[in-house]
């Protein structure tokens, strides 16, 4: 049976809360002669202390919740090994969740806070809205924030730089490969991500003189079935563009059966662009030009930042840090060079 302090506590002749002391932060409390015998007892008994009931009674779990809005696909797989990566090192547990078709964010969310379960919580989410917000300013613990808000100040964020990463990419297929018919499938209108890769196609083609095209512009929902439905709208239209621009690299993926099953060749007949750089992309043939986005970076930055808060929680001169991750290209065979 495994030893308890009470064991402990008998054998030496002493009370359970100078076991306690003895074995915890409070060392010097005990007479130094004491500590050594209980020391040596506590060895001799191979007792080991209950972690949890310890944090309990410092009213901490050394623990961080981490809620996704999935927690399938290569995107939100690499966000986990990234967070997990730098809690373990942290001495922190990583206990996740993810707000999937039966459960919202909010729920999520008050299944953390309500029951103390973790420290402290980072947070992705596609949108804001009220509910969400007064939750978060409801529950005093921790919270980093993972998207592209910029209403909400008090709070840490990362975020992709995802403007530039579209302006970028479409940029390069205009100015070096010479294409100027080119369409977006973009993510839910309600989705920060979505809307900041849609303004900065469009600010791109707005620069080099292009004139947006709006039937061009399909809203797709971040699947590979919704790419693929969304392609499969664009090429039967009467006048078709050159590239498509699909806002993550799953919906290019949909792209790409959509264009077998209709008889187009890429990038013959079709071009393909996507966005994230994802495992899924290097198994496309022919090889995807897409966005780079360092992935597993995001949950490390977003968990140094909160392990730094909760290492601080009592420093309030500590402001608010929003930090955007770079994006690159990856530049594939998806997209050919138009000769004019």
């Amino acid at each position: 049976m495994k030893a308890t302090i009470y064991d402990i506590a008998n054998k030496a002749g002493v009370s359970t809360a100078t076991v306690s002391r003895a074995l915890g932060d409070k060392q010097e409390t005990v007479r130094p002669e004491t500590r050594d015998r209980i020391l040596q007892i506590s060895n001799q008994l191979n007792y080991r202390p209950n972690s949890l009931a310890k944090n309990l009674a410092k009213s901490t779990t050394s623990a961080i919740g981490l809620v996704l809005p999935e927690i399938q696909g290569d995107f939100y797989t690499e966000i986990v090994k990234g967070v997990d990566e730098i809690a373990f090192s942290g001495g922190y547990h990583l206990i996740v969740a993810s707000s999937h078709s039966r459960r919202n964010i909010v729920e999520s969310l008050l299944g953390f806070m309500r029951e103390s379960l973790v420290d402290g919580v980072i947070l992705m989410i596609p949108s804001m809205n009220g509910h969400l917000e007064e939750v978060l300013a409801n529950y005093k613990i921790p919270v980093v924030i993972i998207n592209d808000i910029h209403a909400f100040d008090k709070y840490d964020i990362v975020s992709i730089d995802n403007f530039q990463g579209a302006y970028s990419i479409i940029n390069y297929t205009i100015k070096s490969l010479n294409h100027s018919k080119i369409s977006m499938i973009t993510g839910p209108s309600g989705n920060y991500d979505s809307q900041m890769r849609k303004k900065g196609y469009t600010a791109a083609l707005k620069d080099a003189g292009i004139t947006i095209r709006k039937d061009w512009i399909i809203e797709g929902d971040f699947t590979i079935k919704g790419g693929e439905l969304a392609c499969s709208r664009i090429l039967s239209l009467k006048e078709k563009p050159d590239v498509i621009f699909a806002a993550n690299d799953n919906m290019a993926a949909g792209c790409y059966n959509a264009s077998e099953s209709l008889g187009f060749k890429i990038p013959e007949d079709i071009c393909i662009i996507g966005f994230d750089h994802i495992e899924l992309g290097n198994f496309l043939r022919p090889k995807l030009t897409t966005v780079h986005v360092p992935v597993s970076e995001i949950g490390k930055t977003s968990t140094k930042l909160l392990i730094k808060r909760l290492r601080n929680k009592d420093d309030k001169s500590i402001e608010p840090q929003h930090i955007k991750i770079s994006t690159g290209i990856i530049i594939g065979d998806s997209v050919s060079k138009l000769n004019n």
